[in-house]
């Protein structure tokens, strides 16, 4: 089965943090364990963001992307260039601001292998606010500009992190459905950086794309979690009709604590089969495992 994930911080516990790849959450040998074809690995911008050397801890994490090659590890910039039962990754940035310099650095970033974008991290920067920031302020001018940018070039634009007012600003200006990569359902966790019920129709109408988190702090009120919990947030999504466009944001190397019994990713099979136990046939789970993330970049053109 193609099992795709569309978030982790791996880059940064290796190029900032320095840990030998073996210490990460994410190996080699846990995606092969867990049967993931395609992990996507973030260019993170740092917890000062525009006011931080967001440009030396992006190429600090481009830097450690030798450490995934030299240990095996294939990368693409499709998920159509993956093939099943290897273990091959993407890139993406998380938290735009090696964009501040001028729309010029979107195809740097472009041809240096980068397919996804989050606008924002936790911080304001030059394109948008952060959920955490307030719900209601617009994508800047410039940060239309980027999203524009973005688009032509098939990077897709992701939403998480992002507040309300960015959000649908994208609806409103964009020109193709964006994704969130790591991101829950706030009607079972009310949380600021989980999607709203009116957020998710609309990926859905659009044909967006949305990777669960696997962060239990976004997955229930008191933290605790396991597979069954993420499993309920992925079945939310298609209650809603969003069967066509869920898959998973695992989030692994950017949090401090995990489900039960999804703790990396080889614990995978243990997730497909809480889905089972919700009544997904293997067909429907080849389109949550990775067959949403192929028909959605398939999408972006």
């Amino acid at each position: 089965m193609f099992i795709a994930d569309t978030h982790s911080d791996t880059l940064f516990s290796l190029g900032v943090m320095r840990r030998p790849l073996q210490d990460c959450c994410i190996t080699p040998q846990r995606l092969q364990a867990g049967g993931v074809t395609l992990q996507t690995f973030a260019l993170w911008s740092g917890p000062k963001g525009p006011e931080g050397d967001y440009e030396a801890i992006a190429e600090a994490e481009f830097a450690a992307v030798k450490q995934l090659t030299d240990a095996g590890l294939r990368m693409v910039t499709s998920p159509a260039d993956a093939r099943e039962g290897e273990n091959a990754f993407m890139l993406s940035l998380e938290g735009c601001e090696v964009f501040h310099k001028g729309l010029e650095a979107v195809a740097d970033w472009r041809e240096r292998g980068v397919r996804m974008g989050a606008l924002v991290w936790n911080n304001v920067n030059r394109i948008g606010t952060p959920a955490k920031v307030n719900a209601a302020d617009h994508l800047t001018d410039y940060g239309i500009a980027v999203v524009h940018e973005m688009q032509r070039l098939g990077m897709a634009v992701d939403v998480s992190h992002l507040n309300e007012g960015g959000f649908y600003d994208l609806f409103r200006r964009g020109h193709v459905p964006p994704m969130a990569s790591h991101s829950c359902c706030r009607h079972l966790c009310d949380h600021f950086r989980n999607l709203t019920d009116e957020q998710i129709r609309l990926m859905i109408r659009d044909g967006g794309y949305i990777g669960v988190n696997f962060y239990p702090v976004f997955l229930s009120g008191d933290g605790r979690s396991d597979s069954l919990t993420i499993a309920r947030h992925i079945d939310h999504i298609c209650q809603l009709g969003g069967a066509e466009i869920v898959g998973f944001g695992s989030d692994f190397d950017g949090i401090e604590c995990f489900p039960e019994d999804v703790q990396h990713p080889g614990q995978m099979g243990n997730l497909l089969q809480a889905l089972h136990s919700y009544g997904y046939t293997d067909k429907a789970l080849e389109k949550i495992c990775g067959g949403n993330l192929l028909d959605y970049f398939a999408r972006l053109g």
